[in-house]
């Protein structure tokens, strides 16, 4: 990484001149628990070694001025005159963390700043929050200010619902900001309080991007979160629960006659996740793999049948994933419709999982999957208090 670091610092001296520091946030998997961050309930990310790099120095003419090294294209304008304007770029994701930051009173002087990453777009790894990490740990430093790590997750969060317009819950800001290696994450998305879990080192995580790609702006994923909110309404106004976090399965049928069928349906992969989310710790502490992975397998069941935003291309990596004898578990990951798998793989037969997913797939959908063995990496503020991030 330190390779790519000095490569973002030489690049942004050549654009602009200027030397500049270097800030690092990781993109994230997502090992069980979809969908419930935004309703209070419990997810288990990891950091993995993907990132967006920000290199910002300082200007003198009150301008932003944004570069993106992957689109090739940049975005200034006048700080001061920054309102909540988004024009369906990449650049909104870094403007609005600094609409953020400056509705939460913190002022930016002007600045540079390069952007560059290898986090694949679309893919549900959280391209995004990896992007509005990296932005405010850099425009932190501009400032001379610091955030604690639960303000800075939702800063970002506040960025991508409020400034970009998607409807995403606080886990994938909270996971790329704060993410230790060697560990999964144990996060409540309603107090934001954690626990570091274990990930025995006889098994490897491998990514599968499908090379389907989503987005989290429009279409089915903003329809899915007004039916699990249409739903929670209802069981608020009924059982007097503010969230589905509290909910059981009982209380969701007293309110069945009262939602509809695709509301129910929602709200019931919510409730059935939050329970797997708490038997996966169990399983993790114990070191039962096997345990662990069938509950990924039921966990993509119900995200394919009770949410239905799953998709042919990954119902087929899930089953393709399934059928090798190294696998114990695999299920989809991120908000659906595209993205990737993620699988829980014996180390020793990770080649040859690897090697079989991408002929099997290929061969049924004619399209080259990309596979990744991933290990399990530090968030933005430790990559910082370690020094590697400056």
């Amino acid at each position: 990484m330190t390779v790519k670091r000095e490569e973002a610092l030489r690049a942004h001296r050549q654009r602009f001149g200027d030397s500049g520091q270097v800030f690092a946030a990781p993109a994230r998997v997502n090992l069980i628990g979809e969908h419930t961050d935004y309703t209070g309930g419990l997810v288990m990310p990891m950091a993995i070694d993907f990132q967006t790099m920000a290199v910002v120095s300082s200007r003198e003419d009150g301008r932003a001025m944004f570069y993106s090294a992957n689109y090739e294209e940049e975005v200034s304008f006048e700080i001061a005159g920054l309102g909540r304007t988004p024009d369906g770029r990449w650049s909104d994701y870094p403007a609005g963390v600094l609409w953020c930051l400056g509705e939460a009173g913190i002022k930016v002087g002007g600045f540079s700043m390069s952007l560059s990453g290898d986090v694949p777009a679309g893919a549900g790894l959280s391209s995004s929050a990896s992007l509005e990490v990296a932005t405010a740990m850099a425009l932190l430093y501009r400032a001379g200010a610091a955030m604690p790590l639960e303000e800075l997750a939702t800063l970002c969060r506040r960025a991508e619902n409020e400034y970009v317009g998607a409807k995403s819950g606080i886990m994938d800001q909270f996971a790329s900001a704060g993410a230790v290696e060697h560990r999964a994450m144990l996060l409540d998305c309603r107090s934001l309080e954690y626990e570091l879990l274990p990930l025995p080192d006889e098994v490897r995580v491998v990514i599968c991007n499908s090379m389907v790609r989503h987005a989290h702006t429009t279409g089915e994923y903003g329809d899915r979160r007004d039916e699990v909110e249409a739903g929670q309404a209802v069981i608020r106004e009924r059982r007097g629960l503010q969230l589905l976090r509290d909910a059981t399965l009982d209380d969701l049928n007293a309110c069945r006659s009262e939602m509809s069928a695709a509301s129910f349906a929602r709200c019931r992969h919510i409730i059935t996740e939050n329970r797997r989310v708490h038997e996966a710790r169990e399983a993790l502490l114990a070191g039962d793999m096997v345990r662990f992975g069938g509950l990924m397998v039921e966990a993509h069941v119900s995200f394919r049948d009770d949410f239905a935003a799953s998709c042919a291309e990954i119902d087929d990596l899930v089953e393709i994933a399934m059928k090798q004898t190294d696998c114990f578990g695999a299920r989809i990951t991120g908000g659906g419709f595209g993205g990737c798998t993620v699988n829980i793989v014996r180390a020793d037969g990770t080649k040859g999982f690897v090697e079989a997913v991408r002929r099997e797939y290929a061969a049924n959908t004619g399209i080259e999957a990309e596979c990744f063995v991933c290990t399990a990496s530090d968030g933005a503020v430790a990559l910082a208090e370690k020094g590697r991030a400056r």
